[in-house]
């Protein structure tokens, strides 16, 4: 690509940015050999850090706070935090399996009570900056752990940050737009607001019946008052930049401009790249930044974003890196600095390779991505 830097927005930003983190949010995590390791976040903070993006003028670096059991209780069910809660402190009385804890996905570890409701309070805290007019723009880069459910763990998610942070802004009267970038359906946010018309979840995700957790389908578009508030754009594996944002832009932007949201959320999951271990999309770095410039272009209101999945080390950094440049209207060289890179490794802050996919591989990913654009073209009239 042979560039030094690059501009991440094209229009000049002085949007007050805050961005929620604490060492305390990756101190304990699932053990070495699970994906969803907590050097992800250290290493965005890391990297940030080296950059000087938290110091910029326009930047405020919040401390976040635990959620409190009303602010929980605002998804979770009060039996499933107290359950928590105790699985945290090493209480084997507790059933695991029945709260979703266990081998694989979602295995106990101690302080996991206090990991995720910190993150769960990270996302309260940058909704409270929103509406209090401190900020226009809030990275929550812990939280977007959007599969948990009111009484259950789910896919490396125990509190689901997003739904409680979006369950508070509609208790405060705002009209939510949700949009979810990560390669899995965010089954349960949409499921939280399934029959709400305050909100409207918008889901790109990889296709349901090759991807956990296998939901995210065109046909499922809400139920009573929420029906055609909740929409799915489910993309074929190998789906590439120019495919993805292609269904992105027909979609997203007229579909949120006919909702007229007060509020704009988003889960900015990074594992559609093309090197993730977990999934089989084939985004870079590029698409990323793109993304998240569309998203910058969108947020003429108050913009709340949040992690989410993404389990390459190197790339994750990277790409949230990216994001925060955006949302916070910063420049960032294209060299990474000396100290990450020192301590880290790599070279380069945007990709300096692509996928390498086939014509045939293209063009079956960018059919199937036609048949879905106008299967919710129909469904949602547009």
């Amino acid at each position: 690509m042979g560039h030094d830097a690059r501009s991440t927005d094209a229009r000049p930003q002085t949007r007050r940015a805050v961005f929620i983190s604490s060492p305390d949010l990756w101190r304990v995590g699932f053990g070495g050999k699970h994906p969803l390791k907590p050097e992800r976040l250290a290493r965005t903070v890391a990297l940030l850090t080296a950059y000087g993006a938290l110091d910029a003028p326009n930047v405020e670096v919040v401390t976040p706070r635990m959620a409190s059991n009303e602010e929980l209780a605002l998804f979770h069910t009060p039996e499933y935090v107290d359950a928590v809660r105790r699985l945290s402190t090493g209480d084997d009385r507790i059933p695991a399996h029945r709260y979703g804890f266990g081998p694989g996905d979602n295995p106990v570890f101690r302080g996991m009570y206090e990991s995720a409701g910190l993150k769960a309070g990270g996302g309260i805290q940058a909704a409270e900056r929103l509406l209090a007019g401190e900020c226009e723009v809030a990275f929550n880069f812990s939280g977007g752990l959007h599969h948990a459910a009111p009484a259950r763990a789910s896919g490396f998610c125990i509190f689901n940050d997003v739904a409680i942070a979006i369950a508070y802004l509609v208790a405060q009267g705002q009209r939510v737009v949700y949009v979810d970038i990560d390669a899995h359906h965010g089954d349960g946010v949409q499921n939280a607001f399934y029959e709400s018309d305050q909100v409207l979840t918008i889901s790109l995700h990889q296709d349901g019946r090759t991807l956990f957790p296998g939901t995210g389908f065109v046909e499922e578009t809400g139920r009573g008052k929420g029906a055609g508030f909740s929409v799915n754009i489910p993309l074929r594996p190998n789906t590439d930049d120019a495919t993805y944002l292609w269904a992105f832009e027909a979609l997203v932007p007229p579909l949120i401009q006919r909702f007229a949201p007060d509020i704009l959320v988003t889960q900015l999951g990074v594992d559609t790249h093309y090197q993730d271990p977990l999934t089989t999309m084939a985004l870079t770095t590029e698409g990323h930044e793109a993304l998240f410039r569309v998203f910058s272009s969108l947020a003429t209101m108050p913009w709340l974003a949040c992690g989410g999945g993404g389990y390459n080390l190197d790339v994750v950094p990277r790409s949230w890196a990216l994001a925060f440049a955006v949302m916070s209207g910063q420049t960032l060289p294209d060299a990474l600095p000396q100290a990450y890179r020192d301590a880290y490794g790599g070279e380069w802050l945007h990709d300096h390779r692509s996928p390498h996919l086939d014509a045939a591989t293209k063009a079956r990913a960018r059919w199937q991505a036609e048949e879905v654009v106008a299967a919710v073209r129909s469904a949602m009239g547009l």
